[in-house]
Order: structure tokens, then C-alpha cells, then sequence
């Protein structure tokens, strides 16, 4: 869930760990070459791609329309979401919640402007009550445009600052932010039956330069650890992510396969050329020891991303990972299935690009 704007032609997601990423590149993308004809000719393309400055271009050119987004550009967006949201039910099922809770049937949006998604979720399940979070447009979010209604509790607040929710009431006084965290916004007994993980760091958004390099670890940390804790048993997850085959991707992935039903699902309909997908965690067992486990460990990296220094940072991100031939040996016939689809459908939206066509004809 991190930038949408990468500087990589295919939209890579930025690691800012970049020897760690490196170093797991080096294992992960032969061995996936070796096995895997669509991600062989994805690879392929994307070289292509960065080698083209034309690839450059486009991609700066959709930067500029995603940063200074008029009311028109918004619009687009929001119907993009819609259609996105169309076609991820029609393919997982994901939006319609099954078996809602005895009361009134509860989403949770973490990032929700501009609003498609949670339209599409309404849509599915109406009458349902809604909590959703969106940075506010003065501090450089995007405008909501999901009508207003009585059954949508909208709050306008920056995720990453919501230290009570993530464990860290008690904030150092002489924090370059102290005066920017949150009390407690979800109930602690709370809990929804749909939960929505799509938030992705924004350029134009103003804050401190400590956060640059850790900022998206802080915002995927936020949204998954309130998103699990507060999830019904039995509930579903959808979270944005970037690369299939990105280490830290392919970690997240198959940890959920561990207390979740999961599934890959690339759109055709919106950011094809990009490297973006969503996972789809259905029958979420949130209850279990392997999913405590990970609402503590995200807890512990969100608060050590924003109040430790460098040295100890790194040291929580790396802390406990396992070798990646280790990894691969028991998880990756299963990423490859997973992945499969989603590779294929990058690979074929660039094959179709501008810039690849006009690599070809030079």
C-alpha cells in the first residue's frame, strides 16, 4: 500500500529498504522466471519499459493528473473506484458480506476518499453502518465524493497518527508531532464485517521529514493492524498492495494465508500497466494465535517507525524474517498460483503501451 506514483515505468512499489529488497530481488525473480511464463514475460516488458524514456513520460504525466486533480479528474477517479469495485465482486465475491453480524451489518473504510469503493460495499450491502477515514483536503487528501448520509460516519484525520488505537497513548512531549496524534477512534469492542485497505501515501500531503522514508510502512501497518483487530470472525479484507513477488509482499501474502481464504485480483478495468493488485481475505479468522500475532507485530513496527531512531527501525522491520530460499521452498508453488493471474494481466496491458510500441518501431 505504498505510493501510487512510483518512479519505475510499471509503477513498482518503492522499498526503502532497498539492499534488503535487493537481496530478496536476487532469489525471488529467477526463481519465479524459471517457473512462471507470464511473470518471464512481464519481466521482459518492464525492462523494456525502463529503458524507454517515453515510459518515463507517461507515467510523470499520470503523477502531475493524480497530484493537482480538479473537480473533473476527481470525478474520473471516483467512477474508476466504482468500476474497479464491479469488477472485483464479480470476480471474488469480496463486497457482499456473508453472514453479518446479528445486529446491523458494519464496513470499515481506513482510507476512503474518494469514495468508490465504499460505494460499491453500499451498494451490496444496504443498510449497512459505515466508519471511514480520509485525510482532509487541507492537509493534502483527495475530495470525497460519496453523498453524504446518515449511515456513513466520515472522519477527516491522518491513520498514521492514530497512536491510542495502535497502543501509544502516551506520547514523548518533545516529538516533532506530539501535538498531531489521535485519541481513540474505534471502540475497542467493535467490530465490522468488511474492511477496506486501500489507503496509499500521497504526494501532497505535508508532513515531517521523518516521515519520508517511513511513511508508507506507517500507513500499511495502520490500516492491517486496526483493520484485523476490528475485523469480525468470518469477516472480509480487501487491502491494496504492490508486486506479487516484492519480498515484503510476498510475506504479507502468505501470512494471511495462515488464518484467511485468499485470493489475487488485478483489475482490467483501471491501472492495468501498473504493478498494483488486491488481496482478498475472506473467512478471516481473526481470533487466531497467527493473526494476534501480527496485530501485535504491526503494532510494535507502526510505533517504532514513529518514535525510533534509524538503527533501531531497521532492526524491528528485519527482526524474526526467515531466509528467502526457506520461504520459497514452502510458499512458492502457492505464490505462483496466486500471483499467476495477476502477473499475466500487467504483462498484457504493457504489451499494449505507447511506449513499448514505439520501443519496437526505433
Amino acid at each position: 500500500m505504498s505510493e501510487a506514483s512510483q518512479d519505475k515505468p510499471d509503477g513498482e512499489a518503492s522499498c526503502s529498504d532497498s539492499r534488503g529488497w535487493n537481496q530478496a530481488s536476487s532469489i525471488i525473480v529467477p526463481y519465479l522466471i524459471e517457473r512462471v511464463p507470464e511473470f518471464h514475460s512481464l519481466t521482459d516488458l518492464r525492462h523494456r519499459g525502463w529503458n524507454n524514456p517515453e515510459g518515463d513520460r507517461f507515467f510523470q504525466l499520470q503523477r502531475q493528473r493524480a497530484d493537482q486533480s480538479d473537480e473533473k479528474t476527481t470525478k474520473y477517479f471516483y467512477q474508476l473506484m466504482l468500476r474497479i469495485g464491479q469488477e472485483i465482486q464479480a470476480a471474488t465475491g469480496a463486497f457482499r458480506i456473508i453472514n453479518p453480524s446479528p445486529q446491523q451489518p458494519e464496513i470499515l473504510d481506513m482510507c476512503m476518499a474518494p469514495g468508490g469503493f465504499l460505494q460499491t460495499a453500499l451498494i451490496f450491502n444496504p443498510g449497512s453502518k459505515v466508519l471511514g477515514f480520509s485525510l482532509p483536503m487541507s492537509d493534502g487528501g483527495h475530495k470525497v465524493l460519496l453523498p453524504r448520509r446518515a449511515d456513513v460516519d466520515l472522519r477527516f484525520l491522518d491513520v498514521t497518527m492514530l497512536a491510542a488505537d495502535m497502543g501509544s497513548p502516551d506520547i514523548p512531549v518533545d516529538h516533532i508531532d506530539a501535538k498531531k496524534f489521535l485519541p481513540r477512534q474505534i471502540d475497542t469492542s467493535r467490530v465490522f464485517d468488511l474492511v477496506l485497505c486501500d489507503g496509499q501515501v500521497l504526494r501532497t500531503h505535508d508532513r515531517a521529514p521523518y516521515r519520508e522514508k517511513r511513511e508508507a510502512r506507517r500507513l500499511t501497518t495502520v490500516q492491517l493492524a486496526l483493520g484485523l483487530e476490528h475485523l469480525r470472525s468470518g469477516g472480509t479484507m480487501i487491502v491494496l498492495l504492490h508486486k506479487v513477488e516484492a519480498w515484503d509482499t510476498l510475506c504479507l501474502v502468505r501470512l494471511f494465508t495462515k488464518f484467511a481464504s485468499i485470493k489475487l485480483f488485478k483489475p482490467t478495468s483501471g491501472h492495468g500497466k501498473r504493478s498494483s493488485f488486491y488481496m482478498v481475505a475472506s473467512r478471516v479468522q481473526s481470533q487466531e494465535p497467527e493473526a494476534l500475532a501480527a496485530i501485535s507485530k504491526w503494532k510494535k513496527t507502526w510505533n517504532t517507525a514513529t518514535f525510533a531512531p534509524d538503527e533501531k527501525y531497521w532492526e524491528e522491520i528485519r527482526h524474526g524474517e526467515e531466509p528467502v530460499s526457506d520461504v520459497l521452498e514452502d510458499f512458492g508453488p502457492e505464490l505462483i498460483k496466486l500471483g499467476r493471474e495477476v502477473w499475466a494481466v500487467q504483462a498484457k496491458a504493457l504489451a499494449k503501451a505507447s511506449f513499448i510500441h514505439q520501443e519496437e518501431n526505433q
